[in-house]
């Protein structure tokens, strides 16, 4: 699916918006359709063509879901073909707990950003692929862009921008308020960019193998395509001779089939994974989804924060276009903590817990004789979002 019609650089600069949102993944697609829905004059800017391959899991949770029905946007997966999900199989080292899924579904990011991008277009949102950003500091009234495609320059401005941009938040590197900090001991992530078939794996299912260096989960997708994405050590994948045969290897010892070829597939790695932005807004910027701060995910929970921020920020952000005041960058930093940064903090104990070769070890062998153990975890997870946002 690609996203049409799309605008030129010569005619984006030629008009006027009240808001420009940086970054075409589901975070800065549905904000994007949020503030044009309100009413806003809105741009929406991605550097890559679409449709376009993202290292990234494919699945939505319960919270996802949740998130998309509550915007009027609940059949959206269907419609695209998506896959029930009722299983999450865990393994590591000959132990392997089958815990039972109540909610979420399978989807390609290929084709879901693609049709979120549609839904914001779709609401009266201008899109603007191929385009590099960079935000500048903000007047009384306004903050200015710079945007770039295929060598050409050309500036606009508007009351407010949204930084969507994903994790390296490559937008406002021209503003020393922010950084782009990893966490020592950070994983990166991986993804496989080939198109990958196994009946081996069962659609349904979340198989998600762990090792001490990382994990790996495979599920999936329409079309029977097996999607395919990782947390790696660094090191790990040095020592084992790249993203590919580092991946293999953690689902051979957590005793799932192999897949010919895996190895020397189309890999790609992303930057390290858990940071923090410092700061979520500044006058006339917010920064909401992997730009604002990320851990490890867990079953969708990466996208999950991304369609909850994206869902949430427009109520904020559309009263900026108004008028500005400092309380609005409060109100953001809080709301942003509520609905996503609690979520965070539950992911990152998890991360913590699959690092530790023997507390995981221990925890999948009790989960395989109790595997409702998992439940409020699991609940938890997939709990919605309260994103303050009206219905679609």
């Amino acid at each position: 699916m690609t996203p049409a019609p799309v605008l030129s650089l010569a005619a984006a600069v030629t008009r006027p918006w009240d808001a420009i949102v940086v970054g075409a993944g589901p975070a800065g697609a549905l904000a994007a359709r949020q503030m044009a829905r309100g009413g806003a004059r809105t741009l929406l800017v991605e550097r890559k063509a679409f449709p376009r391959h993202k290292v990234c899991g494919a699945c939505l949770n319960g919270h996802a879901l949740s998130t998309l029905a509550e915007v009027g946007l609940g059949d959206l997966p269907a419609s695209l073909g998506a896959v029930s999900l009722q299983e999450l199989r865990l393994a590591t080292r000959g132990a392997c707990a089958r815990l039972r899924l109540t909610m979420g579904v399978a989807i390609s990011r290929e084709l879901f950003d693609a049709a979120l991008v549609q839904a914001a277009i779709e609401a009266g949102a201008g899109f603007l692929p191929e385009t590099t950003a960079h935000v500048e500091e903000s007047c009384e009234s306004a903050r200015s862009v710079v945007l770039q495609h295929e060598g050409d320059t050309g500036q606009i401005a508007a009351a407010v921008v949204l930084a969507a941009d994903g994790l390296g938040h490559g937008c406002l590197s021209w503003l020393p308020q922010f950084d782009r900090t990893a966490r020592d001991g950070s994983r990166i992530g991986a993804g496989c960019g080939g198109t990958l078939h196994s009946e081996a794996y069962e659609p349904g299912v979340i198989f998600m193998a762990v090792g001490r260096s990382g994990y790996a989960g495979l599920v999936r997708v329409e079309g029977g395509r097996l999607n395919i994405a990782a947390a790696l050590d660094r090191q790990y994948v040095r020592h084992t001779g790249g993203i590919g045969p580092a991946v293999e290897e953690i689902i051979r010892q957590a005793g799932f089939p192999e897949i010919a070829g895996l190895g020397m597939n189309d890999w790609h790695g992303t930057a390290a994974l858990t940071r923090r932005s410092g700061r979520t807004a500044v006058r006339r910027l917010l920064l909401l989804g992997d730009a604002a701060g990320y851990v490890e995910p867990f079953t969708g929970e990466g996208i999950a924060w991304a369609l909850a921020s994206g869902a949430s920020v427009a109520r904020t952000a559309l009263r900026g276009i108004s008028g500005w005041s400092s309380g609005l960058e409060t109100e953001w930093t809080m709301a942003h903590d509520q609905i996503v940064g609690r979520r965070q903090r539950l992911c990152r104990l998890i991360a913590a817990g699959l690092r530790n070769r023997w507390m995981i070890g221990g925890a999948v062998r009790l989960l395989e004789q109790m595997p409702t153990m998992a439940t409020p975890i699991l609940r938890r997870l997939n709990a919605p979002a309260l994103t303050g946002t009206p219905p679609g």
